[in-house]
């Protein structure tokens, strides 16, 4: 957007020759909402169109087609201009910009699983893969926040420049506006007096010449009162324009909005999740070696303890056992009381067969004798 706006004047100017260099000096004027009456104009801009109206000449066709028409040229340009502005503001550009950021952001989070914890789930250095994702996506944001900083300077250099023209085009609304009220009462004027008092004496006289004059001071009044309408047309284009600069500059501001929330917010949100994330990670690998350490000296004295305990148990044992245990000596007890019986019995068995053996060697040396006493006799 240009700063064409910033050198014109702020204040309505009235003047019969819009093409002078010099201009009528100008009122100030008051930043009003443009309402289609009188009340929007300064006691002083009042007196201005009273004593304006005074130098309105009917009678001057050059004058009446320059009445208003330099106020015309400029709102003409003006719109001109406001209308190219609203044209070639493209947001396109910054949207796209914006969306590459967040963009940026969802695929620096996009990995195997949803979020921060897809980074936690996968094998090999999570906190290396992080970073280095981390840092490419910083880089490509950096490259954006740059542009978006450029727009986002011309852009309330654009704003600045909107209040300018809006004020500008309410100058040009209260100019045409004390355009069409001094017009108006010098066409009344002219009509109930002037006007009226020529037809009368055309009337009266019935001479060519004063009806001509007649007809030719109505002619010029209808042609200033077309004059008028066009002003008024005009006037509404300005009516028109102002809640368009409005709007085009709260669409600017908007987007100031969105770059700024952008740039203090969502970024540096982003960047403390990412090193709250890398602090997550970096304690969830500690908590995992704490861990381990743990799992294994636990494992480490739960097996000691189950050593000691069968060791002592073992020491305690022996040490409780005698030389030879009472099972040995029950045993061995049990076998010589055996060995004694079974001794014993095989001596009384011995016994009985040698008394039976005695018995029967007495029978056999008897019966010998007897045998041998008979071959004697």
């Amino acid at each position: 957007m240009t700063n064409e706006f910033e050198n014109m004047p702020t204040a309505p100017t009235l003047t019969l020759d819009p093409f002078q260099e010099e201009k009528q000096a100008a009122v100030p004027a008051e930043k009003q909402d443009p309402v289609m009456d009188d009340a929007i104009l300064t006691p002083e801009e009042k007196q201005t169109v009273m004593q304006f109206a005074q130098q309105i000449d009917l009678t001057n066709s050059q004058m009446i087609l320059q009445y208003g028409a330099g106020t015309q040229k400029k709102m003409a340009d003006f719109s001109e201009n406001a209308l190219e502005n609203v044209q070639t503001k493209d947001m396109g550009e910054i949207g796209e910009l914006l969306t590459g950021v967040v963009k940026e952001l969802k695929d620096f989070d996009e990995e195997e699983e949803k979020g921060f914890l897809g980074f936690f789930k996968r094998s090999g250095n999570k906190v290396n893969a992080m970073k280095a994702k981390y840092a490419k996506a910083e880089t490509n944001i950096n490259q954006i926040v740059k542009v978006l900083d450029s727009h986002q300077v011309q852009l309330l250099k654009d704003v600045a420049l909107l209040d300018k023209m809006y004020e500008l085009n309410l100058t040009y609304f209260k100019e045409l506006t004390m355009y069409i009220l001094a017009g108006k009462q010098k066409l009344n004027e002219v009509r109930t007096t002037k006007l009226a008092e020529m037809i009368r004496r055309a009337q009266t006289t019935g001479a060519a010449e004063d009806a001509q004059a007649a007809r030719d001071l109505e002619s010029m009044c209808s042609r200033f009162e077309k004059k008028i309408h066009d002003l008024e047309l005009t006037r509404q284009i300005s009516i028109q324009t102002a809640p368009q600069i409005r709007l085009v500059q709260s669409n600017d501001t908007t987007m100031v909005e969105k770059i700024q929330s952008t740039i203090v917010n969502t970024i540096p949100l982003w960047k403390s999740q990412m090193v709250l994330a890398l602090g997550v990670e970096h304690s969830a690998q500690a908590a995992q070696a704490q861990r381990e350490v743990t799992d294994m000296t636990n494992e480490l004295l739960k097996k000691n303890a189950e050593k000691l305990k069968m060791a002592t148990l073992e020491t305690a044992r022996e040490s409780e056992r005698g030389i030879v245990d009472m099972e040995t000596l029950k045993a061995t007890n049990e076998s010589l009381i055996s060995t004694l019986d079974e001794v014993l019995k095989i001596q009384q068995e011995g016994r009985q067969k040698r008394k039976e053996a005695e018995i029967e060697m007495q029978k056999m040396e008897n019966d010998l004798k007897q045998k041998l006493l008979q071959v004697q006799g």
